[in-house]
């Protein structure tokens, strides 16, 4: 197959095979498998008070503004990631997930609390805790 170079966006119907080289922006929808060299940027979501932690972002940035907020998250896709800071204090966030392995919640009290937790079959799993306190 001859190497072909483009420039501006390029579109595929039915994937991509091979190497990539270079930068990737925009959406990736489906699987992605191989070897990434490189860093992946994921979107941030800005959640002020209390509501739903979401599932399309990896990283949710919260503020809280009162005290013991009642924070959600429902049911993930095995395998996904989700990282929840605590970067505006003003109070404290209560997470209760759906579906969670070994805790029930995760209390969210100072500036820098951080909880990771990754979807498996059996819910969501507590992988990493920074100042967070679970129970």
């Amino acid at each position: 197959m001859a190497r072909t170079t483009f420039t501006g966006p390029v579109k595929s119907n039915n994937g991509f095979e091979g190497s990539i080289t270079g930068n990737v922006t925009g959406n990736v929808t489906g699987n992605v498998t191989g070897t990434l060299t490189g860093r992946v940027v994921e979107s941030i979501q800005s959640l002020s008070g209390a509501g739903a932690v979401n599932l399309t972002t990896g990283l949710t940035s919260l503020t809280t503004t009162d005290a013991a907020q009642a924070l959600t998250l429902a049911n993930g896709t095995a395998g996904q990631v989700k990282v929840i800071v605590h970067a505006v204090d003003g109070g404290s966030a209560v997470l209760t997930p759906t579906t969670a392995i070994g805790f029930t919640t995760i209390t969210f009290t100072n500036v820098g609390d951080a909880a990771t937790l990754v979807y498996t079959a059996a819910g969501w799993a507590i992988t990493g805790i920074s100042g967070a306190v679970a129970a």
